[in-house]
């Protein structure tokens, strides 16, 4: 087999003359070495160099010419953020044109006539290399999508500024769409960039105003180091406007975080402190920006012992598993079903503190699967006593976090745990939330297919407190609803909440799922349940989670109902 040769294109060049004999000098001169166009006047040129923008390495420009001359290109090359950085050489009989043509961006300048031809293309290929370099360097400069400073370039001249221009008062600014990755989950890929590009676009039109430099980060992170700003809200109300403008059928949630400490902090330092303000801004829509303060520097502090103190709290013992049980609302009395497991934590130095101020700093760390799975082994080792103890078993879920989904030995984890205790899988019930649904999405699916064909049952938490949850419903493999708290809490109060749990039930019917309400919490919210043909409730008006032996006291009711 002949292999075919790397062959390289040649470097284009464009001459510019409106003399014939000058272009065919050239042409002699360069045809062995560049691939070769021409253009007799300004305008040819200019319609040439836009239509091979991203072929041309050099123009070769002549000055004196009819209809545009080279004065005129070079002016408007230097206006043009698409040609500017085509390289020019000019070419002139008048020695005197050639500090006027480099003040307008001419990159060298070579005389007629054309006598030494090593000389010219010397110098071409050493324009060529220099403009190629800066490319390349430019390309590594600036991200390819919304244009504005990649993160190494961006700090590498954060730290000038800041070194340089101590009277400049600058500050960090961090800025995130909201659940960018449900975005792009529920309306693809083009609207996600799309959503990107006009965020980089507002960016860049307020530091044409606002003396400054602009970076993203990351998929969907923002960070601008600015001349002061007098009032935030003002600017992030601004820019979730002209987003409101581009997508005003679906919402492009923006948050904002900002360190404006600026008088003991280097930029690194401003931007990891903007970023922990803007973080903490996570979800809450109405309270979307966080000024970096002494709260959030204790709040810092307070979660870095959290994590700190992690693993020897699993070791110690320091985790305790509650259960809240689970009513069954279809007969009267209602009867005891099953429970859901969650966890509590007893610090020694700290006392209780609440899930949630852990749970989500462990699911941002990623380190809720220690604890998720602390949960599962006490649970599976509870459910197994209860039978022992009582002759009965109770069905008991446990929470399956985003973090887990990644975890390859999850399956046989979760499986061993059945084995090792002599349990059914339809004894220990999975819960996933429905955030999780939208944001990984496809592996989820194939998880949740694989451990229901194993014998698990499927309950989607927290239904309602995401994006677009009735769309996701007919694809997912679930066997029960657990309608989220919020759409139980008024509906004593609002037709419209009561409306829209009744919706959710006759929807959950008819796909044929069981439905669990949470939240419940007054005995006018469990009637409306139950006239709504509601399965399952759970919450305070039967019992706040307790610990293992004083739910007991719920299994023994119940015994003694059915021995009665």
């Amino acid at each position: 087999m002949i292999r075919s040769k790397n062959i390289q294109r040649p470097q284009k060049v464009l001459i510019v003359d409106d003399q014939e004999i000058n272009r065919d000098a050239l042409e002699v001169i360069m045809e062995n070495d560049y691939d070769i166009i021409f253009a007799e006047n300004g305008a040819q040129a200019l319609a040439l160099m836009r239509r091979h923008k991203n072929e041309l390495s050099v123009v070769m420009l002549d000055l004196i010419m009819p209809v545009m001359d080279g004065y005129e290109v070079l002016v408007t090359i230097q206006d043009d953020e698409e040609l500017r950085g085509i390289p020019v050489i000019v070419m002139t009989s008048y020695e005197e044109a050639e500090l006027e043509a480099l003040r307008l961006g001419a990159a060298d300048f070579i005389t007629k006539p054309f006598d030494v031809h090593e000389v010219i293309l010397a110098r071409v290929a050493r324009i060529i290399e220099l403009f190629e370099g800066r490319r390349l360097i430019s390309s590594a400069e600036k991200d390819g999508l919304t244009g504005l400073y990649s993160r190494n370039f961006f700090y590498e001249y954060a730290e000038r500024l800041y070194r340089y221009h101590p009277e400049l008062k600058m500050e960090a600014i961090v800025l995130n769409i909201d659940r960018f990755h449900t975005l792009n989950a529920l309306h693809g890929r083009e609207f996600g960039d799309r959503a990107l590009m006009t965020l980089g676009e507002i960016i860049r039109d307020f530091l044409r105003e606002k003396e400054g430099i602009a970076s993203r980060f990351d998929a969907d992170r923002f960070a601008i180091y600015c001349i002061h700003c007098d009032d935030h809200r003002a600017l992030l109300d601004s820019f979730q406007a002209k987003m409101d403008e581009f997508s005003p059928k679906v919402r492009i949630h923006l948050r904002m975080g900002v360190d404006e400490r600026t008088e003991d902090a280097e930029p690194v330092i401003l931007f990891d402190r903007a970023r922990t303000a803007c973080i903490m801004a996570r979800s809450d829509f109405h309270n979307p920006l966080r000024i970096y303060n002494e709260d959030i520097l204790k709040k810092e502090l307070f979660d870095q012992k959290l994590l700190g103190d992690l693993r020897h709290a699993l070791a110690d013992g320091q985790f305790r598993v509650y259960y809240q049980p689970k009513y069954d609302i279809r007969c009267e009395p209602p009867r005891l079903r099953s429970a859901e497991a969650l966890v509590r934590w007893e610090h020694p130095d700290l006392g209780m503190i609440s899930p949630g101020t852990f749970i989500p700093l462990f699911e941002g760390n990623g380190l809720i699967t220690l604890v998720d799975n602390y949960v599962w082994e006490e649970t599976a080792k509870q459910v197994a006593k209860w039978r022992k103890k009582f002759s009965v078993t109770l069905p008991v879920s446990v929470n399956i976090s985003r973090a887990d989904i990644f975890d390859p030995d999850l399956t046989e984890r979760l499986c061993r745990l059945i084995t090792e205790n002599d349990l059914d899988y339809r004894d220990i019930k999975l819960e996933v939330t429905e955030s999780a649904y939208s944001q990984d999405a496809d592996r989820l699916l194939n998880l949740i297919h694989s451990l229901r064909e194993i014998g698990f049952e499927i309950e989607m938490d927290d239904f309602g407190a995401g994006y677009s949850s009735l769309n996701m419903l007919s694809s997912m493999p679930i066997d029960v609803l657990k309608m989220d708290m919020s759409f139980v809490r008024n509906i004593e109060k609002s037709e419209t909440d009561l409306r829209l749990m009744k919706l959710i039930l006759d929807i959950a019917g008819n796909l044929k799922l069981s439905v669990v309400a949470e939240g419940v919490e007054t005995e006018g919210q469990l009637k409306l349940l139950r006239d709504a043909d509601c399965d399952l409730v759970q919450g305070y008006y039967f019992s706040r989670p307790v610990p293992a032996n004083e739910f007991e006291v719920f299994i023994e009711k119940e015994r003694e109902r059915s021995v009665g």
